[in-house]
């Protein structure tokens, strides 16, 4: 009856509204990190790039997102999860100008990591914002509208890089067609910037700063009042500001180890391949599908809505199944195909097959790493060290993205890799990546399903075995 009546208080068009608004950051982060894959070809030609230039010139935007992930614990912290996004805005549109325009491989470098610090940004605090807005019913299924964004905004940079690629020749394209791929990218920036002026602060966020006022007032334009004093009472004695307890840090409480299991997940999510896929997949078709540029970047469209299609199921079931059976079968999943992927590879046994194998392996993905690590991420830390852990870990996955994304154009043009293994050794990495994925989301990632973030601290002191789990006050409020 608690939880029936919790959902009756609240006022989900304006939770929703917030939220959608909020996901463009999510948008923007794939719009950004998957423009590459349609221009990185016209790239290599038009400023004669080598293999290592070129996993260069599409990982560079890693380095923008290690920083902008490393400082954004602390933005957050000290000037609010909503400036912070404003800035991650500023940055996608300063970059997506710049890097239409460089007459140098080293200015097009310099914007793209100007773009990554945006990405770096927007990929920690759209989900920890929208986590700290939804209440505990709907957050699984709210963080993971983020996920959706992400793989819509490559899904929409997909068609936009296909159909910019058909406007002329190769000739054009090498010239001008990329420049307008990353150029598009101003429309969405500057229409999240708008947004963004019109959603509330954090109301955790502004109780951590002790504005209680103003989170009392978010909160009850959240849910109604009454149920808005309950949820800023339990905020207020999560963040332990009557000094009934000591303050949370990240080191010296058994906080260290969520820290360890929220950097593990990053690197997992990574380390596993998507963004080989996501980023190569024209390149991946073209070399060992046998296919024209164009009918790889078709292929990539395919790849691209399998992937929303999949994240679209995920939303709808991960606050029904779980984060922990989500994240383990959708992991063997990925470990199956892309395993088959280096073994048609290996046996030279192509063409339609890469691509089954490809779709089954992106299929799994959208339904655990790629919804569930952000939303694993956004509610897992205490409310006290949200920033900074969520900061440390969120790096964690962009300094892995980094490595392989620098990585697998050497892989694959290497010279005794292809002639021994013929494209498949990465994809067999990636393979055995997955079932390490398994091992440790079944023997340390706790099930979060139906907890609320005040719970967290709780959950792994218990683990910990410093203090007993405290449990929920009856009628209490989940938000």
């Amino acid at each position: 009856m608690e939880n029936q009546s919790n959902k009756t208080a609240m006022n989900l068009p304006y939770i929703v509204g917030i939220t959608l608004a909020a996901t463009l950051g999510g948008l923007l982060f794939g719009y950004d990190t998957a423009v590459i894959s349609g221009a990185i070809g016209s790239l290599r030609i038009h400023f004669g790039l080598n293999d290592l230039q070129e996993g260069w010139a599409a990982s560079s935007a890693l380095v923008g997102c290690i920083l902008g992930a490393s400082v954004a614990g602390w933005v957050a912290d000290r000037f609010g999860r909503k400036p912070g996004l404003i800035a991650a805005a500023l940055f996608f549109t300063i970059s997506a100008i710049g890097s239409a325009i460089p007459d140098t491989f080293s200015e097009f470098i310099v914007y793209r990591i100007v773009g990554g610090v945006g990405v770096g940004i927007a990929s920690m605090l759209s989900p920890m914002y929208i986590a700290e807005i939804a209440p505990e019913h709907l957050r699984g299924r709210l963080v993971s509208l983020n996920q959706f964004a992400i793989v819509f905004g490559m899904l929409v940079v997909y068609f936009v890089n296909y159909w910019i690629a058909g406007q002329g020749d190769q000739t054009w394209n090498t010239e001008t067609g990329w420049r307008w791929m990353f150029g598009s990218e101003t429309i969405p920036a500057g229409l999240f910037l708008l947004l963004l002026l019109f959603v509330p602060h954090s109301p955790r966020w502004l109780m951590l700063v002790g504005q209680e006022q103003k989170a009392d007032t978010v909160l009850s334009k959240i849910m109604n009042p009454e149920y808005a004093k309950k949820a800023l009472a339990e905020i207020k004695a999560s963040l332990h500001q009557d000094l009934s307890k000591p303050k949370v840090r990240i080191l010296g409480q058994g906080f260290g180890w969520v820290v360890f299991i929220g950097i593990m997940l990053s690197v997992f999510q990574q380390i596993t391949g998507i963004n080989v896929i996501l980023y190569y997949a024209p390149r991946i078709f073209s070399q060992l599908g046998g296919g024209t540029t164009d009918t790889a970047l078709l292929q990539t469209i395919v790849v691209g809505a399998v992937n929303l299609v999949f994240t679209v199921i995920a939303i709808l079931t991960v606050d029904r199944l779980g984060r922990k059976p989500l994240m383990i079968f959708g992991s063997l999943g990925m470990g199956i195909c892309i395993t088959a992927v280096g073994t048609t590879a290996y046996l030279e046994i192509t063409d339609s097959w890469i691509l089954i194998f490809m779709l089954g392996y992106i299929a799994n993905f959208a339904l655990s790493l790629g919804p569930v690590v952000w939303v694993l991420l956004s509610e897992i830390f205490p409310n006290q060290i949200r920033g900074k852990a969520m900061a440390i870990a969120v790096a964690a996955q962009w300094i892995s993205n980094f490595a392989v994304s620098q990585t697998f154009p050497m892989m694959m043009g290497n010279s005794y890799l292809m002639d021994n293994f013929h494209g498949g050794f990465p994809f067999w990495i990636y393979g055995a990546m997955c079932i390490v994925t398994i091992l440790f989301v079944w023997k340390f990632v706790p099930e979060t399903k139906g907890k609320k973030l005040e719970d967290m601290e709780a959950l792994w002191r218990k683990k910990s075995d410093l203090v007993p789990e405290e449990p929920v006050a009856a009628g209490s409020t989940r938000v």
